[in-house]
């Protein structure tokens, strides 16, 4: 995405196009690797040293808000960032933490009596296991 999309995509969902957000989506779109909060401001804050860690956490929460970013939680660890870009699931790993992209599918959408009075927007999965270098690992200490 150019300097001008992303400034239109934030326009677009009713956010002021700051510095600082602007670093943000740039840095997400640039580092599709499932960054960290803290990952996110070290590497905004080596361009703009101005930022301070509460702008880009709020930045995170107001891009994640509007659409544009998404949130993947890992349990026990912290949460990754992703820039949505194309549709698609994550497989989070139970060993490193590790979080990968993979293809997008849909979802079944449950019964609308199943959700009583919630409002569904959209059903993504999160698969976990063991990615490949962790299941290799795994795999050869029951070898052995």
């Amino acid at each position: 995405m150019d300097v001008e999309a992303t400034k239109r995509a934030l326009e677009g969902s009713g956010l002021r196009c700051t510095p600082q957000r602007y670093g943000v989506m740039t840095f997400l779109i640039d580092h599709p690797g499932h960054p960290t909060a803290a990952e996110i401001f070290e590497a905004v804050n080596r361009l703009d040293p101005r930022s301070s860690r509460a702008t880009i956490y709020n930045n995170l929460r107001d891009l994640v808000e509007a659409g544009l970013v998404r949130e993947v939680a890992v349990e026990g660890r912290a949460a990754r960032f992703d820039a949505r870009g194309m549709r698609h699931h994550h497989f989070i790993c139970d060993h490193c933490g590790n979080v990968e992209d993979m293809e997008w599918y849909d979802v079944p959408r449950p019964e609308s009596r199943s959700l009583g009075k919630r409002i569904l927007r959209e059903c993504e999965l999160i698969i976990r296991g063991l990615c490949t270098q962790c299941a290799a690992q795994h795999a050869s200490r029951e070898v052995s």
